[in-house]
């Protein structure tokens, strides 16, 4: 029987089947070296220890639920599943989760992002955001379960019972809960649903508070326009957030007691402000019954009746001075209308032709100025003081008959 020929393609799908069924889920840990971030979002590299490399794997809808960015040089533990990339004939880890291996590579990683962070001016002062002084809505994002909400309420409640809390339930630890924190912060502030927002959670090791040094977790604060109060363990632990964060609290009881104000002390500030006013009122009624005693002592208003009756003798001779005034210039005014009248009747036409001046116009009304207006026969109206003649012209003399007195 002849043995079975495989093609390059058959055997490599063959390898492939066998090592995805045997090793559908395992956890490898290694050395990352030359570490690539894609374009396209995907991340390449390879794992190594002393004898062996294992090529692997992130791809983009996966790195974007990392715990932290890994580099190279960093131990870590990374679960996934062992596949073929057929076209090289190489078997590669496809990466799901992956964490640095122990609290050493933990801490460098933090360092490392917390640089790189603050190069970009995640956590410039000038970014952060003042925390409101009376907020009405406070947002917790925690885990419902945790003492960290416990205190929380227990101490808005005792300082400001008229503050409302609305919890946003996250996960604080494990794998996606970094995704959960990053989302809740970007729901508070797409849909308004507080004043200010406190992120956060109890105490634990470096590895139980690693969600809170995510990357993602750090942008979301940096991005929202909700101020954020980070409360992230006890005094001595330290988060990216606490650094992006608006506000550090040593831990949620202390982020509670500087997000709600103080209702004993707000009750001091009122009774002390109603004081003031009480105060500044009094002596505003003292000051107007002081000036209105000054006002009823004068003499006005003690004899009104004796200033009204100066008043009205006082508009009485006003008003016989304007008669007088108006008199007087009404007979100016008289006087030189007649003096005008008397010159203007001297010169009127009717004046002069009653001084034995006529004139002459022709039979369409014109008055005859120059003998150039008129010829032999023409005849013309002559216009006495009293009444009127009709005549004819029988000569005329250019050098004017007024000086020789001829007939017309």
């Amino acid at each position: 029987m002849a043995e079975k020929i495989y093609s390059i393609t058959e055997l490599t799908r063959e390898i492939k089947q066998i090592l995805e069924g045997s090793f559908p889920r395992v956890w490898v840990e290694g050395e990352i070296s030359n570490y690539i971030r894609h374009s396209s979002g995907h991340r390449y590299f390879t794992m190594k220890d002393q004898s062996a490399q294992l090529r692997a794997v992130i791809w983009k809808w996966t790195g974007q639920y990392l715990q932290f960015e890994p580099q190279d040089g960093i131990k870590v533990k990374a679960c996934g599943q062992i596949t073929v990339y057929e076209k090289s004939g190489q078997y590669q880890l496809i990466v799901s989760s992956i964490l640095p291996a122990g609290v050493g590579e933990l801490e460098l990683a933090f360092q490392r992002l917390k640089a790189r962070l603050a190069e970009e001016g995640l956590f410039d002062p000038d970014h952060k955001i003042a925390i409101p002084e009376f907020p009405e809505v406070i947002g917790v994002i925690t885990s419902p379960t945790g003492a960290a909400i416990r205190d929380i309420l227990n101490i808005t409640r005792r300082r400001a019972p008229w503050v409302k809390i609305i919890l946003w339930p996250v996960a604080v630890q494990g794998e996606g809960a970094a995704a959960q924190i990053a989302h809740a912060i970007k729901g508070f502030n797409d849909h308004r649903l507080a004043d200010l927002l406190i992120v956060g959670r109890g105490g634990g090791s470096l590895e139980d508070l690693w969600a809170f040094n995510e990357e993602a977790v750090a942008r979301a604060i940096y991005d929202s326009e909700l101020p954020v109060i980070s409360a992230v363990g006890h005094e001595i632990d330290f988060a990216i957030s606490d650094f992006v964060a608006d506000l550090r609290a040593p831990t949620p009881s202390a982020a509670a007691e500087m997000a709600a104000p103080d209702g004993g002390i707000l009750r001091e500030r009122i009774d002390g402000a109603q004081a003031a006013i009480t105060g500044a009122v009094q002596q505003t009624l003292e000051n107007y019954s002081s000036r209105l005693g000054e006002i009823i002592s004068r003499y006005g208003l003690r004899r009104p009746a004796e200033i009204i009756a100066q008043r009205a003798q006082r508009s009485d001779d006003l008003a016989h001075l304007l008669d007088l005034s108006m008199s007087h210039k009404m007979q100016s005014f008289g006087d030189i209308y007649r003096s005008i009248h008397e010159k203007l009747e001297a010169v009127s036409p009717g004046s002069v032709m009653k001084r034995g001046y006529s004139y002459c116009r022709d039979k369409q009304g014109n008055t005859v100025t120059s003998f150039k207006r008129v010829a032999v026969d023409d005849k013309i109206d002559i216009i006495l003081y009293e009444g009127g003649l009709e005549t004819r012209v029988t000569r005329i003399d250019p050098h004017g008959l007024r000086q020789s007195g001829g007939e017309s």
